[in-house]
């Protein structure tokens, strides 16, 4: 990668960039995209990809436990909204954040 390219990307990004920031961000980029190289290398097996097979690695597994009693919806929900300093049909009201 080259300066030229830098500031391209800085064009396309609609900012802009001093000399000093320009040479730190290629220094950044060039390790950016040798990471992505050794990435690129790695051989994977299709049962990998596929999540089948002994290589295969982080499998989801869901821990939780089944609720094997639950109780009817909406059994709690006057008494939790009765507790709430405000509301409005059926909901908790707060203040809007932005």
């Amino acid at each position: 990668m080259e300066i030229k390219e830098i500031e391209n990307l800085a064009k396309l990004c609609r900012i802009e960039l001093s000399d000093n920031e320009k040479k730190e961000l290629l220094g950044e980029m060039d390790s950016i995209l040798d990471f992505v190289n050794q990435i690129q290398k790695v051989v994977v097996s299709p049962a990998t990809r596929r999540g089948g097979g002994k290589e295969s690695i982080g499998q989801l597994k869901n821990i939780m436990r089944n609720d094997e009693s639950p109780h009817e919806s909406g059994q709690y929900t006057d008494a939790i909204l009765a507790m709430a300093p405000k509301t409005e049909e059926g909901y908790f009201k707060v203040k809007k954040i932005l």
